[in-house]
Parts: C-alpha cells; structure tokens; sequence
C-alpha cells in the first residue's frame, strides 16, 4: 500500500469518525428539544438517511431561532404593547360576566390569557369576497386617507389592479401621509426586484423587506420563518385582514394549472382598528427597531364605534409567542362545537392533536365539513393533505374538494355563532413557523355571511366518497404515504 492510498484510508476513516460524532452530538440536540414525537422521529430519519446533508439541512430549518435582536426587541416590547393596546380598548371591552355560559367564553379567556388581547365591541364588519371590489375598495380607502397607511403583506404581485394601489399610495404620500410597506422577502421576492421599491423610496414610502434571506443570513436567524400576515391600517379609520395577498388573481400565477385563487378579505371599522395599527407597529419595530409609538398622538384620529356591536379580539401568532397559542385556540374552537364545524383551508396538515379533535367532534355528533381546493400549487402538501382523508371519512368527517379555483380562504365556524378567520392555514408551518393573525367574531351579522359563503363554496364543490375514494390508485396511495409520513417537516 503506498503513501496515497493509506493517506486516502485515514481520511475516509475520519470522514466516518467526524460524521458519526456530529450525527451523535445533533441527535442529542434533536432529542432534548423534546418537541412532538413525530417532529424528533422525522428529524432523526433526514438526519440519518442523508450523510452530512441532513445535518445541514436540520440547521438551517430544524429549530425555531427568530435572531437575537428580534428575540430581545420582543422580550422588551412585550409588557408595553399589551398595555398601551388594552389601555385604548378600555372603553370598548366585552362584558365577560354577561356571557359567562357562552360559547364563545372559553376561546376569550384563553386567547387574553396568552395573548393580552382584549374582545373589543362596536365594531363594523364587512365581507369582500371578489378580488377586484377588494382591491377597489383598498384605493379607494387610501385615496381618502389623511395621517397614516400602515400595509403588511407576504405577497405583493406586480401587475393588474395592484400596481393601482401603488400609484394610491404613492398620491398617499405625496399629500403628506405616512406611508409604511412590510413586505415577507420570499413571498414578495419578485417586487423587490420590480420599478415600484425606487418608486416609493423617491415618494417617500418607507418600504422593509421582512425576514430578508441569504447565504449570509443563515446564521442570523432561521431562513423558512415567513411574515404570513395580510394587514392594513388606515388613520383610525378602517382596517382590512383576511386571506388575500396583494395581488390581481386575473394576473397572478395564470401558469400553475389551479386556476384563479379565490379569496376573502374583511373591512373593518370600529375599536379594532387602534388594535390592528398597534400590531402593526410592533411588526415594524421588531423588524427595524425603530418606535412608532410616540408619534400616535399626532398621527391617530379618535376611532369610531357602530350601532352593529361585533365582538372582535386579535389573534396575532408566530415564533416571537410562545410556541403553540394559536394551536391551542384552533384545537380548542372545534373541542367547544356542539352542533357543526365548517373549515375551510388550502392547505390541510393537521398534526395528531387537531386531527383528534375534528374525529372527536364527529364522534360526538358534530356535523364537521372541511373545503379543501380540489388543485393545490404544493404537489408535497397536496398529497400529505390526501394522506389525512381515509381516517377523517371513516370517522363521518365531510370532505368537499372546491372546483373553482385554488381555494385560498382560512376560516372555521363553530356552530354558527362564532368564526376564527384570517391568515392560518391548517398546517404545522401556520402553527409554529408563521407569523399570522386571525379574528375572533361573535355576535355579528358577518357569522351569517361567513355561513352563505362556505355553502356557496360546497355547492361548487365535489364531496369526496369514502368508497370511491379507496379505488384511488396504488401510485397514488404510496406518494400519500410518502408526504404523509414526512407531514411532521411541511
């Protein structure tokens, strides 16, 4: 043996030493997280089954680090945030002691309990279910606007009607009005590289690319944590949140073969719209590091207060909260349905815990019906999604697949007296990756239009039959099993 070949043992031995040694170290890392079972198991197997690269990849996307500066910025920005936001609903807060045997009670308790979020009445609620009229109505609304615009969104699609929001915002600020733009770095990748950002900045729009990636940035902060969240903020005046990014569905993504996306978005007026500019500003700070909070009183007019009285409370998640609160509050609403559940969601990966509960509630005599698109853009997600269907339709679960388009709304109404609606998919990535935002409403006419809605999505839907269903074929099956056994990491 010569000196090459005894230098290329030695080295293929300490290959071998150095990967057991960084596999054994990461297990340990890995097991003494102590999270799910199944989220360790499915680790462990990437780990395992790719040398070295399973490793890589369980750095950059195993463990939940925001960064430090935001982890302190949080940590310091917490205490003062839920005061000032319950200071200013004060006035407006919902007697808890008048609907003690409420359903919606719990879900209250629970939510003001983990989040310091209060129910606030007196507000007006208003259902935009068709992309344009909701894109209309945002111009219209910024053209009016006469102290602050404040817009966050994952993506902001260049092209159709949304360049016409631009040029509103841009007029915004040319007469004056605060004008600030967070937009996610993936999902608004594309309009990054666009005209509009030297647009804005020669207007005066403050524009921030949030949660930026890189190769550099790996060491920063976790790459796939994503801004989810569709929010806007107009003065005191009104404020929008629902499912739909900034974009023209007649333009955007024609080419992915799901059709055009169908959404909703939420007008709102009334005492939740200080609560929504808040979170907003706490958005901007934990990005920027810059405070918003003591120009409020130059910038905000005194919100106004409706007649109508829907109970509205905030629900703002994502890694900077404690892991599971938005979890919580979704398994909790379909724990308290006594009569329906009607859940619509994109993207349906529920964990064990939220899979129980739904067979649980059917057990119970629920009627629980789930609207899924029936073509989804993530072919990975789609067919974990499917993986879920056998176990839910013999349990008498309903499952309708939506044949109009990409379904893209989230929402889930509890026995037609409360409804959870805004950015949250069914999914582990909503639950523990994103930073959302989602409302809870009761005693609002919205629950009756919410309820026409998801029939109108049924009745263009095609329910799926559990016998029909197990003729699928055997491809079909092992690429369900496939995902489904890898559902713990989408």
């Amino acid at each position: 043996m010569d000196k090459w070949d005894s230098f290329t043992n030695f080295f293929t031995l300490l290959l071998v030493f150095l990967h057991a040694v960084i596999i054994i170290l990461v297990s340990f890392r890995v097991i003494t997280k102590r999270r799910p079972a199944s989220i360790s198991l499915a680790w462990l197997a990437v780990i395992y089954a790719l040398p070295f690269a399973g490793v890589v990849i369980y750095l950059i996307f195993g463990e939940l680090y925001l960064g430090k500066k935001r982890v302190q910025r949080a940590a310091v920005m917490f205490g003062p945030f839920t005061q000032r936001i319950n200071l200013c609903a004060a006035p407006y807060l919902v007697s808890c002691d008048a609907d003690k045997r409420s359903l919606v009670t719990p879900l209250r308790e629970l939510i003001y309990g983990r989040f310091q979020m209060p129910a606030v009445i007196g507000n007006q609620l208003t259902l935009l279910t068709r992309p344009h009229d909701i894109l209309e109505q945002i111009i219209a609304d910024v053209n009016t606007a006469t102290h602050v615009v404040y817009l966050e969104f994952y993506i902001w699609a260049v092209g159709g009607k949304t360049d016409l929001v631009a040029s509103a915002l841009i007029n915004a600020a040319k007469r004056g009005v605060d004008c600030r733009v967070m937009l996610d770095s993936v999902g608004s990748s594309p309009f990054f590289k666009s005209r509009w950002p030297k647009l804005f900045k020669q207007a005066g729009i403050h524009l921030i690319e949030v949660l930026p990636v890189g190769p550099m940035r790996i060491f920063f902060h976790r790459q796939d944590l994503r801004m989810h969240r569709k929010l806007i903020a107009i003065d005191n005046h009104v404020g929008y949140t629902g499912s739909m990014n900034l974009v023209d569905p007649e333009v955007f993504k024609q080419h992915a073969g799901v059709g055009e996306w169908v959404d909703i978005m939420i007008r709102m007026q009334g005492p939740i719209i200080p609560i929504t500019g808040s979170l907003l500003e706490w958005d901007w700070e934990m990005e920027t590091g810059e405070s918003l909070v003591n120009t409020r009183a130059s910038k905000y007019q005194e919100s106004s207060v409706f007649e109508e009285c829907s109970h509205v409370q905030m629900i703002p998640s994502g890694p900077y909260f404690d892991d599971d609160n938005i979890h919580q509050v979704l398994v909790s609403a379909i724990y308290l349905a006594q009569k329906s559940l009607i859940l619509t969601t994109p993207y349906f990966v529920p964990d064990e815990a939220l899979q129980a509960a739904l067979k649980t509630a059917s057990a119970r005599g629920v009627k629980v019906q789930i609207i899924l698109p029936a073509k989804n853009d993530s072919r990975m997600v789609d067919y974990a999604c499917k993986g879920f269907f056998d176990e839910l339709l013999v349990c008498g679960v309903e499952i309708y697949q939506y044949q109009n388009g990409l379904l893209h709304t989230k929402s889930i109404l509890v026995d037609n007296e409360l409804c959870l609606v805004g950015t949250v998919n069914l999914d582990k990535r909503s639950f523990w990756l994103n930073f959302e935002v989602t409302l809870l409403i009761d005693k609002s006419p919205f629950i009756e239009e919410l309820y026409q809605l998801q029939l109108s999505y049924i009745a263009h839907s095609h329910q799926v039959c559990l016998t029909q269903w197990r003729q699928r074929g055997r491809v079909q099956r092992f690429l369900e099993s496939l995902f489904y056994l890898f559902n713990p990491l989408l």
